[in-house]
């Protein structure tokens, strides 16, 4: 098995994986191998499905995996509903925590998620926030495009310089709003959490999913058996822009925690 695992990055709605490129260069600076992946969701297409965005991850977790890798799987926001059900058959069996020295096939072997939830399986994403989407968020009957309500610039990107902030305001995607609430997700969703250790990134001054939201978040996770250790960045929802130095050191440590639990 490779020493280090192969990262694959998960973004959020409306985000490209370009939102990735300051960590993951970080990350390659310190030899880890790193797959941003883009969401069929963020394309334009409102047709797309929550299976289409799972098939998206899974499909470079299985590559790197039959090529004996273990992965981390990093995810942001409502990448990590998508994240999450991706891992589903992909982690090693709890009663065979450690791998044999013969192995040649890798596994997910944990989940960085920052700025996100911890969904139950069966549930959409809309589901496990009471049915609806977040105030910032609505859906457009006639489009099928969610619509940000809330001043992107302000919600995502506050701790940015202005011209950054403007910048990434104008790489929003279209997001199609059927991933977050048709009930075909029902089938796909999965609370892979329950199956791999958690590193979870809470974001103090996040204004899209406040900081006491995040934290009830995770003791409801730790509550019904979830393996989740939390760090803390004074950044808003968008760490990976704001903060890339702190978020990529997350994701290393995160790594290597994971990596000792197996090794």
């Amino acid at each position: 098995m490779s020493a280090k695992p192969t990262i694959v990055f998960v973004p959020g709605a409306g985000h490209t994986a370009e939102v990735w490129n300051k960590v993951i260069a970080l990350l390659e600076a310190q030899h880890f191998k790193c797959i941003p992946v883009t969401l069929p969701s963020t394309l334009s297409n409102p047709s797309a499905t929550f299976f289409d965005d799972i098939k998206a991850v899974q499909d470079p977790i299985i590559s790197e995996m039959s090529q004996g890798r273990d992965v981390v799987v990093v995810v942001h926001s409502y990448g990590g509903a998508v994240g999450c059900s991706a891992v589903k058959g992909l982690t090693r069996p709890k009663q065979d925590s450690t791998s044999p020295a013969t192995e040649t096939k890798g596994h997910v072997i944990g989940i960085a998620s920052m700025a996100s939830g911890f969904g139950p399986s069966g549930m959409t994403f809309a589901d496990a926030l009471g049915g609806k989407l977040p105030p910032s968020w609505n859906v457009d009957e006639e489009t099928g495009f969610a619509v940000i309500l809330a001043p992107p610039r302000e919600t995502f990107y506050h701790d940015l310089p202005v011209e950054e902030g403007e910048y990434w305001v104008g790489k929003i995607t279209k997001q199609a709003a059927r991933p977050f609430m048709h009930p075909e997700g029902r089938e796909y969703s999965y609370a892979g959490w329950m199956d791999v250790p958690v590193w979870y990134l809470a974001t103090t001054v996040d204004q899209a999913l406040p900081y006491e939201a995040q934290k009830h978040m995770v003791q409801m996770a730790r509550d019904a058996g979830g393996d989740v250790t939390v760090r803390e960045v004074e950044s808003s929802h968008s760490p990976m822009l704001s903060k890339p130095l702190e978020t990529a050191k997350f994701i290393e440590d995160a790594a290597a925690s994971f990596v000792g639990r197996v090794g």
